[in-house]
């Protein structure tokens, strides 16, 4: 009994140390010290490291690794004090070949309740001039739109509320959507997300 009661006592010894030195276990990875904008070069400058216990299911860019990421733009706003996951960075411009990148401004009305973030695909929509003819309900026709995809959005102006959001269309489409944003004919709607 005594020589059982030994046995026991070091395997919960040698348990409890075991479990000690995997709470302790820090690992270095890269944290972001100031505010990155959504497609912004990443330096040096932008990025730190930072000693922590890491869940296995956290995804961070370990501190090894930092020189891999400088010079990659970043797909996602980025905020001091967070860990940057690697899903965070691309080595893509966010305004692929054959594309245009529109700024369209939104009125506080016109902004959907729903976060804008990049990625998101939208349809620029075409609408009449107010005073204008409605000739699409007229003729039955559709009013024209325009496939676009959202490469980053601001927050409302102070004071006036407007949006700003940066849109990627094709090159061959963006002077339209440019010339309906200057004559205020032009909407944003929200693609559902498996963009149909």
């Amino acid at each position: 009994m005594i020589a059982l009661s030994l046995a026991l006592i070091a395997a919960g010894g040698a348990g409890v140390a075991v479990l000690l030195l995997q709470v302790g276990h820090r690992t270095q990875v890269v944290t972001v010290v100031r505010d990155v904008q959504v497609g912004q070069v990443l330096t040096e400058q932008d990025l730190g490291k930072a000693s922590v216990a890491l869940d296995p299911a956290v995804k961070a860019v370990r501190g090894d690794d930092l020189q891999s990421v400088v010079g990659k733009r970043a797909a996602v706003e980025l905020k001091p004090g967070s860990l940057l996951a690697p899903s965070q960075v691309t080595k893509d411009s966010l305004v692929k070949p054959g594309e245009q990148l529109v700024p369209i401004g939104l009125e506080a009305e016109q902004v959907p309740a729903t976060a804008l973030v990049p990625g998101q695909k939208v349809q620029l929509v075409h609408v009449p001039a107010q005073g204008g003819t409605d000739t699409g309900k007229q003729s039955g026709t559709a009013p024209e739109t325009i496939a676009g995809r959202i490469v980053k959005a601001s927050k409302a102006a102070p004071g006036t509320g407007i949006v700003v959001v940066d849109v990627a269309t094709s090159a061959t489409d963006g002077p339209t959507v440019a010339a309906w944003v200057a004559s205020s004919t032009l909407r944003l709607v929200l693609d559902a997300p498996d963009g149909s």
